[in-house]
Formats: C-alpha cells, sequence, structure tokens
C-alpha cells in the first residue's frame, strides 16, 4: 500500500512517535517475508515489524517498509507433552485469545500486559513484555521454548527442528562460531557475568537481551532467547513455542488503601517477603482520582494518600484462606464483577489517564523499575523528581512487587522550552534510575526510540558492545527497524513526536491505544476505528487556520477526505463495539456518524426526511421488490439468481443491493392480520391481568424467513409464545408507520432519526396506558436505540423478556439439536447477552456461540450493499458450524441473522422461534 492515507493509518501506533513508512506491506506467508527482505536487501531499504501496534516506545513506527503481519497470522496448536503444555504460534494472535483457547486444558499465558486484550503474540515476545504477575519469573524469556525465524539475509530457522539447525550449522558456520565466541567472552568476564544477572534480577527490557550467553550452552537455545526482546531489530519470528503456566481455580483480590505513599511502599515490601502474593499494583494520589468515580473507597483521602491492589491465587479454597492469614490484611474478595472491575480499572489506567490530558497536549508514559529493597526511597525520589520538573499532575502506578512504576505525563512539544523541559525531566529520571538506584530504564515496554540513546549509558560500555556485537551479526546492514534499541542520535527521543489536535469531542480524549481494535470489525479489512480517528485528526490539522495559505495541506486534505470515504466511513458498521474495548468508552462509530452527516447532500437528506414522513409507503415498496425477487428466485434457482444478483450489485457500482440464496421474503399482510387478531381465536382466561405492548420492528413487519424456508414469521412466533404465556397483548396503533430512527441514525440522518424516535415514544406510551405496562420490541438493534432515546417506560429486547417473565410460565422440550447462538452487538452493549444464553441452553441440547465471532457487520443494510465486510467479519463462523454439527442458529436481529444464514451454511432465525417451538403453555396437556 502506497497511497498516504495507508501509509498514515498504519504508521500509528499506541507510542507518542510518528514515522510514516514509504510503504505499508502484509506478507501473508514465509515466502512473501522472503521476498520484502530480498527487496529490502537490493533496493537498501530498512524494515519496521508491527503486530497490534499497541507498543508504547515507538517500536512499531518506521519511515522505510512497514510489515504488518496481524490478522493473516494467527495459527496455534496447543501441544501436550507429558507434565507441560505448550502452544506453538504465529505471531499475529492475541494474548487473551491464547487464554481462551488454553483454558480449557486449565493452562494459561503467563505473560500478562495490560493490553493483553488487545496486544499479539509477536510483540509480547518482542518486547519481553511482562505485566501484573508474571514478574521476571514467567516472563517470555523464561517461558520460551524455541522459535522459527527468518534472518535478514532470506535464511529459515526453526530451532525446534535438527534438521533445519543441521542445514543452519552449514550455511553459517560463522554464525555459530560467533555465538559461540560471544558465550566464551562473556563467562570468562566474571564482572560483566555478575553486573548481566544483576541487571536481570529486576525487570529489564532496556537494550538487546544478553542473559541466554549466561544461561544457555547450546547456540540455538541462546538465538531463540536473543529475539526476546529485540523488539523487531534482529530477525521475523514466524513460530514461537512457549511453556504455559498452570491456572489457579480459586483468586482474591483486596484493595488497600493507605495513609501516605510511604507506608504503602513499606507495606509492599513486607507483604513481597510473605512469598504469597501474585501482584501488587500501586496508585498514587492522582492515579487514584482517575479511577475514583467508579470507586467510592477512593474519594476523599488525603493528598499523600495511595493504593495497593493486591491478589492471590489457590489451588483449592484451603491454600486461598492460608495465603490470606499469611498476608495477613482484610478486605479480600473473590466476587467475580467486583474482581473484575478493579483489574479492568488497573489494565485501562493509562489510557483513562490520557483521556484527561489537555487537548493538544501528548500523553507519555515511561516505565522504570527499581531493586525492590530501595522501593520506598526511589518512589519518594521520583514524585519529588517529577514535580521539580514541572509535572506536578504526573501519575504514578504500576507493578509495585517488582519495583516496576509507569509515570504518565501531558506535554507540549510545540515550543523549544517544552522540548527542553521534557528532555531535562527525561536527563533527570537517567540519572536517578541509572546512577542512584541502579535501576532499569525500561522495565517492560521495550527501549523503543525514547530510551535508545540511553541504552549504553544504563548498561556500561561493555555490555552495550556485546549487544552492538549481536545486532551486527543478525543484521550487519542495519535493515531492521534502525532507531529503535540503537541509535547514534543522542537526540532521538525528542524527535518525531506524534500530533494530537482536536477534532470532535467524540473523539478528542483517544490517545490511540489500539484497545478498541480487538472489537473493531473492519480492523485488518478496512480502517479500523483507531486509524478513523488517525486520519480524521490528519485531516483537521492540515485544514486549521495556522495552514489555511498553505495549498498543498489543502490539497493533502482533500486527498484524504475522498480516501476515506469508502475504507473509512462506508465500511465502519458503526456498530459500537469499539467503545466496549476502551477504557473511557469512545464510540467511533457515533463520530462516523457525524462525518456521514456532513457529507450528505441535501438531495439525500430531502430524500430521507420524506421516507421518514411516508415511511408505510416505502415499506409497501419494499415487499414489493422482495416480491419480485422472490418470483425470479423461484423461476431461476440458488445458482442463477446469486449470479445474476451479483452482477446487478456489481454492475449498478454497488448501488443496488446484492441478493443472496439467505435473503428473506416478505411478510404477508395476512400474516400481519393473523398476528393482530390472534387473541380472538385464542382468547385468554377472564381473570387475567398481564399484558405486554408488543412493537414489531419495522423490519421485521417486512422481511419474513427465507425464501425457501416453511414457516411462520418471526411476528406470528412471537405473538404465539406471548400466548401462551398469558399475556395479552396490545400492539401500538399506526405501527406500519412507526421506527426507532435507527436507519436514519446510521446514515446521517439524527434530526429525521430523533424524529422517528419522538414518533414512536408517544405511540408507545399511549398503548402502554403511560407506562403502565412493559414494552417489547422484537429486534435487538432497535431496542437499543429506544432506550437511548426513551426513558419513561420499560423496555425490552426478546431474549431478554423471556428469560424475565415468559420461560417460567411455559412447559419447555429442549430440542434435541446442537444450535449455534449469535450475540448481537446490541445485545452486548445493553447487557443482556446472558439472558439470550440462558434462553438458548434452557431450549436445546447443545447451544455454541462462535468464538471469534464479535459483530457480524451485516448493519442494518451494509450486508447489501457492502457485503464483503459480513463475509470478512464471519470468516471464521462456518468451520465451527461445521466441526459442532449445528444444525440451526438464532439471534435476536432479523437482519444479522440474513448474513449468517448466508455464511454458515445453516438457518438462522429468531430466538422466539426457538422457544415457541420447544414450548408449550404450562397448562397444556
Amino acid at each position: 500500500m502506497k497511497r498516504y492515507i495507508d501509509r498514515l493509518a498504519w504508521g500509528t501506533d499506541a507510542s507518542f512517535y510518528r514515522l510514516i513508512p514509504q510503504e505499508v506491506l502484509m506478507p501473508a506467508d514465509e515466502k512473501e517475508v522472503i521476498e520484502v527482505f530480498q527487496r529490502a536487501n537490493k533496493e537498501n531499504k530498512h524494515i519496521t515489524f508491527r503486530a497490534a501496534g499497541t507498543s508504547l516506545s515507538g517500536q512499531t513506527t518506521g519511515d522505510g517498509l512497514l510489515m504488518v503481519c496481524g490478522k493473516k497470522w494467527e495459527d496455534i496448536e496447543v501441544v501436550n507433552d507429558g507434565d507441560d503444555v505448550y502452544i506453538d504460534a504465529q505471531p499475529g494472535i492475541i494474548g487473551q485469545r491464547i487464554n481462551e483457547i488454553l483454558q480449557p486444558y486449565g493452562r494459561y499465558f503467563t505473560p500478562d500486559p495490560a493490553s493483553i486484550k488487545s496486544a499479539m503474540l509477536g510483540g509480547i515476545v518482542g518486547n519481553n513484555a511482562s505485566g501484573m504477575c508474571c514478574g521476571v519469573h514467567a516472563n517470555s524469556h523464561r517461558m520460551l521454548k524455541s522459535v522459527r525465524i527468518i534472518l535478514a539475509d532470506g535464511t529459515v530457522l526453526d530451532t525446534a527442528d535438527e534438521r533445519s539447525k543441521s542445514d543452519f550449522r552449514l550455511s553459517h558456520s560463522t554464525f555459530i562460531r560467533k555465538i559461540e565466541d560471544l558465550k566464551y567472552q562473556i563467562r570468562k568476564n566474571k564482572p560483566l557475568c555478575d553486573w548481566i544477572q544483576k541487571k536481570y534480577a529486576i525487570k529489564n527490557v532496556t537494550g538487546l537481551n544478553i542473559l541466554p550467553f549466561i544461561e544457555f550452552n547450546d547456540p540455538f537455545d541462546i538465538i531463540a532467547h536473543l529475539l526476546v526482546g529485540s523488539e523487531g531489530t534482529l530477525a521475523f519470528m514466524t513460530r514461537v513455542r512457549m511453556k504455559t503456566g498452570v491456572l489457579m481455580s480459586h483468586s482474591a483480590s483486596a484493595l488497600l488503601l493507605f495513609p501516605t505513599t510511604k507506608e504503602a511502599c513499606e507495606a509492599i515490601i513486607t507483604m513481597r517477603k510473605t512469598e504469597v502474593l501474585s501482584a501488587a499494583e500501586f496508585f498514587d494520589r492522582k492515579a487514584m482520582r482517575v479511577v475514583e468515580k467508579d470507586f467510592p473507597e477512593l474519594q476523599n483521602q488525603p493528598e499523600d494518600a495511595a493504593a495497593v491492589l493486591i491478589r492471590i491465587d489457590g489451588v483449592d479454597e484451603q491454600e486461598l484462606e492460608a495465603k490470606k492469614k499469611k498476608i495477613g490484611v482484610k478486605g479480600f474478595t473473590s466476587d467475580p464483577d467486583l474482581v473484575h472491575k478493579y483489574w479492568a480499572m488497573r489494565s485501562g489506567i493509562f489510557p483513562a489517564v490520557g483521556a484527561t490530558r489537555p487537548i493538544g497536549t501528548t500523553c507519555l508514559i515511561e516505565d522504570v523499575a527499581f531493586p525492590i529493597e530501595n522501593l520506598t526511597e526511589a518512589t519518594l525520589d521520583l514524585q519529588e523528581l517529577l514535580q521539580e520538573n514541572g509535572y506536578g499532575d504526573a501519575v504514578i502506578y504500576g507493578h509495585a512487587l517488582e519495583g516496576n512504576y509507569h509515570f504518565i505525563l501531558n506535554q507540549r512539544f510545540d515550543t523549544p522550552e517544552a522540548i527542553k523541559q521534557y528532555d531535562g525531566m527525561i536527563q533527570a529520571v537517567v540519572d536517578l534510575v541509572v546512577d542512584e538506584y541502579h535501576g532499569s530504564l525500561k522495565a517492560e515496554h521495550g527501549t523503543g526510540r525514547n530510551m535508545a540513546p540511553f541504552v549504553e549509558r544504563e548498561w556500561g560500555k561493555e555490555a552495550y558492545e556485546v549487544m552492538k556485537a549481536v545486532k551486527t551479526l543478525f543484521d550487519p546492514n542495519n535493515m531492521l527497524n534502525p532507531g529503535v534499541i540503537f541509535t547514534e542520535d543522542e537526540n532521538s527521543h525528542l524527535k518525531h513526536i506524534k500530533p494530537l489536535p482536536k477534532v470532535h469531542p467524540l473523539i478528542d480524549r483517544c490517545i490511540e491505544c489500539g484497545f478498541c481494535e480487538v472489537n473493531c470489525v473492519s480492523c485488518g479489512f478496512a480502517f479500523s476505528s483507531r486509524q478513523r480517528i488517525v486520519i480524521q485528526r490528519e485531516i483537521a490539522s492540515l485544514r486549521s487556520p495556522e495552514r489555511s495559505a498553505d495549498n498543498e495541506a489543502k490539497l493533502l486534505a482533500q486527498q484524504l477526505e475522498t480516501d476515506f470515504r469508502y475504507m473509512g466511513k462506508d465500511l465502519c458498521a458503526g456498530d459500537g463495539l469499539c467503545s466496549m474495548s476502551c477504557p473511557v468508552k469512545i464510540n467511533t462509530g457515533e463520530y462516523i456518524h457525524l462525518v456521514r452527516e456532513r457529507e450528505l447532500s441535501e438531495r439525500g437528506k430531502r430524500l430521507g426526511q420524506w421516507a421518514g414522513d411516508h415511511f408505510a409507503t416505502v415499506g409497501k415498496a419494499l415487499k414489493g421488490i422482495m416480491n419480485v425477487a422472490s418470483a425470479a428466485h423461484g423461476l431461476l434457482g440458488d445458482k442463477v439468481m446469486s449470479v445474476a444478483g451479483k452482477a446487478l450489485h456489481v454492475g449498478s457500482g454497488r448501488k443496488i443491493p446484492l441478493w443472496t440464496p439467505a435473503m428473506p421474503r416478505a411478510v404477508k399482510s395476512a400474516e400481519i392480520q393473523e398476528a393482530l387478531d390472534y387473541e380472538i381465536k385464542h382468547p385468554l382466561p377472564a381473570l387475567h391481568q398481564k399484558k405486554v405492548v408488543y412493537f414489531p420492528s419495522c423490519l421485521n413487519q417486512r422481511l419474513g424467513v427465507q425464501d425457501k424456508t416453511k414457516g411462520k414469521s418471526l411476528i406470528n412466533d412471537m405473538v404465539e409464545l406471548l400466548n401462551k404465556a398469558n399475556f395479552e397483548i396490545v400492539f401500538p396503533a399506526n405501527m406500519e408507520q412507526l421506527c426507532c430512527g435507527t436507519i436514519w441514525e446510521s446514515k446521517g440522518m439524527p434530526d429525521e432519526a430523533d424524529k422517528k424516535s419522538q414518533e414512536l415514544e408517544q405511540a408507545l406510551w399511549i398503548a402502554s396506558e403511560e407506562g403502565k405496562w412493559p414494552v417489547l420490541c422484537d429486534q435487538s438493534p432497535c431496542l437499543h436505540r429506544m432506550r437511548k432515546m426513551i426513558k419513561k417506560m420499560r423496555l425490552y429486547e426478546p431474549a431478554e423478556f423471556i428469560d424475565k417473565f415468559v420461560l417460567d410460565e411455559l412447559k419447555i422440550t429442549p430440542l434435541d439439536a446442537s444450535v449455534a447462538v449469535h450475540i448481537t452487538c446490541s445485545t452486548r452493549e445493553m447487557g443482556v447477552e446472558k439472558s439470550l444464553l440462558r434462553v438458548a441452553q434452557k431450549c436445546a441440547r447443545e447451544v455454541l456461540v462462535p468464538e471469534e465471532i464479535g459483530c457480524c457487520a451485516f448493519a442494518g443494510d451494509k450486508g447489501f450493499t457492502h457485503p464483503q465486510l459480513n463475509e470478512w467479519a464471519l470468516r471464521k463462523l462456518s468451520k465451527q458450524i461445521r466441526e459442532h454439527h449445528v444444525s440451526v442458529g438464532y439471534s435476536n436481529s432479523r437482519t444479522c441473522e440474513i448474513g449468517l444464514t448466508y455464511h454458515s451454511g445453516v438457518q438462522y432465525f429468531g430466538i422466539a422461534k426457538l422457544v415457541n417451538q420447544v414450548s408449550k403453555a404450562r397448562n397444556e396437556k
């Protein structure tokens, strides 16, 4: 990819640096990686590797070739080897996904960075990222078994394969000899050996990892472990094999408060001596303030107060209780919701702090480590240092059990004075950490660009020369990630600073950490939520008043806006799931709605208004088109109709929606009337007092079951089901004209969307006798918007209502089959996924929730207009459906079910259909 917009989007990571690559490459396999290496050698270009881009020190941004190895590098195998369980995996698999795969084995992936839900294996190992619990005893260096790598000259080496090692000995005998020579040189130098061991007794990722020369004899073990923490400067890892940890079945956490920082640090040192803590996370008073709105116990504390979040683990309850007694503190909890809340708060503190920064400043994070015996004095000195250098608002927090602190500060780089201030602070930190306490300038985030000038200062000349020798051996032409770890520029930490200009309140708090991307359905296919913000910031910068006379900037802004429309605007599902993994809940989809509104033509606005005013007429026209399509399908069959549908879609420039065999038939008017008259034929008991207002969504009033499927529409199933549960049903008046407004909201017409919501609210208010009766909507996404817009009534989506009010009124005979359940975006956002699962599990023998299927990306009409996004989102679905012998699927969104049916190979229906199928009224024989 050579367009500026692509290079900008991919050239931005979570750090405060930005370099725009010349080209972005996405190799799919080793062969293509080798081709990139060969090209780089031939053209004298350098290469930077990128996985998730959550690195905080600028390791994954460069101005040469950027090689992205994420979504195409997700293969993983779990290997049982006696008492040990290993993972053998590619670099693009996310850390949290590894844990999900390992859970049935009773194991877990031991490195646990705060970014584990987003960070990928290649970055975790490449940075020797650790985290809250793994310390130095279970980091990537300790857990690595072998690697498969591609060297800068294109040679492939697998350190677990005897044939590969034998071939390498023959082809690279000099390489092996130099590894042996370096090992011998280090080991005969006792002061250097002692220094290396001392440096790695605490967390340390400054420079290259040279501990392998002391700990391993076999040159291939040394080579493998040299890759840990090498930050893409030595070779490309195509696979790694790592040991896993035993998953403890019992755990407890406690949030402890201390009146002073000194007392908190002293308590940590004391608790560490018990050797029972798994983690102890320190928060200074400023860190506490960032999160105290969600934790009342942190409020109204003294100015020098500190909090410590601790965790213990055990194989059983007895071991857990014994550890509690040994620690001797109160307040432990094993409540899963509270524990999750505690640790989610800790994992998200960096983005949360970043969100509070003054707009226009850059949010910086550094991580240092001190020997644990110096923790108290070092912490107080660090606080004083930041205060003296003008950073009174800096936040200090981190893995105090390991003497590892992060500190966050907000910095401007727009004046020489600001740059001088930052440089002075960094120099002071180097003095404190290196000279006074002999600690680590980088404990777990990698050296990157911001500490590269100080590697020799920390390690000394002898150790640094060893690192340089390793770099030269692996990468003699300095092709791989120059400027990271090694630099000749003593001011490189002050250059290439990423701007964060003001754009809009919806996105201004973003620090581009990338945590959102794990939930962004278009990530890896089009632009991700983070990349959309990056591009919009660049457009805002180019169009700023300061550059109003810059014609080149205007032209570039126009080009970015043009290039953004398809990959950024059109291919955004707008589902809002990105906000669920964003620590500060930024919903990029909402901002994209504003972009659509801004770009909407006057003609488009008028058309939208007309459709809102004549919605019933539009619905009839839609049903007419569907009837024509159904007739054609009956005549032509699946194959011919599919070809014709695709030809029409492509030939019209995607203006004609794509027809697929999963397309439903139109709901007949007779079906609607049958639902309205159902209670006349099936009267309820005279003394019955239960009522529900049932609003069939506009979609379910028009979209029936799949063309070739015999059966009732969802409306008829829902009415039958409610009748079985003895609910008197009230339909809102004029319901064919009613809509929640989601259609207009997604198209960038908020005024019309709100108008439709108000119409619906008025109709439901009357039907519910001013809120006396609950309101049920049969479409989860519609109910999601209704809940945002309508506050004075009790509103329920189908699974939630069935779970709460219907199931107990029925006799259920579970379906003897394996069924799949799709949890829609709106279901997740409303927090009612447990209801959907409970209903399905009560009504079927086996329920599958397919893994790695989030948003299906049908997104209202996106599945018709941009079906490639729906295909990308569901690319991992059909294999799981086949493997689990699933016969049918269920959800609670009719449009989602169309895409799911097409891409899974089985029919998907509304969850009410399943319940109606397997149930009888409680008094029915």
